[in-house]
């Protein structure tokens, strides 16, 4: 193989289409672009995202991200957090009384993270599948 053998594969290079030479060519006179209106004109198309004038959708849409309004009720509480409590009836109240959620939320869910000890009676109170299995595990008991 020599470097002037080289040629590109086939059907990989298309050839240029020739506007503008003769009506043989299937591209002459108008050149593939029709007659009148705003694309058959030199420079003579809209930037990306016009809409006609009408107010284009990147700029309708709000600047900022989404938030749900659900987390604003909504509150995770770790295992570990659970070992610090006194009483062994753990519910939303209790939660709030002891500064673990702030006052405002609605929804809690235990997630699994740390390590827990002690048996709990969980109440009214939502939990992932790892922190089911930690809790039953130490003896305690899931009510929802």
């Amino acid at each position: 193989m020599y470097l002037n053998s080289l040629k590109p594969a086939e059907g990989s290079k298309k050839t240029a289409k020739r506007v503008g030479r003769g009506i043989g060519s299937g591209f002459g006179k108008t050149c593939g672009r029709g007659h009148k209106g705003q694309r058959s004109r030199s420079g003579g198309y809209h930037k990306v995202g016009f809409e006609g004038g009408q107010m284009p959708l990147q700029r309708r849409l709000p600047k900022v991200g989404f938030v749900s309004p659900k987390t604003k009720g909504s509150a995770q509480v770790c295992l570990h957090e659970l070992e610090h409590l006194e009483q062994d009836i753990v519910n939303i109240e209790s939660l709030k009384a002891a500064n673990i959620i702030p006052q405002y939320a609605k929804r809690v869910k235990v997630i699994a993270s740390g390590k827990l000890t002690k048996s709990l009676k969980l109440q009214g109170i939502s939990v992932t599948k790892g922190a089911r299995i930690t809790i039953e595990s130490v003896g305690g008991t899931i009510e929802t």
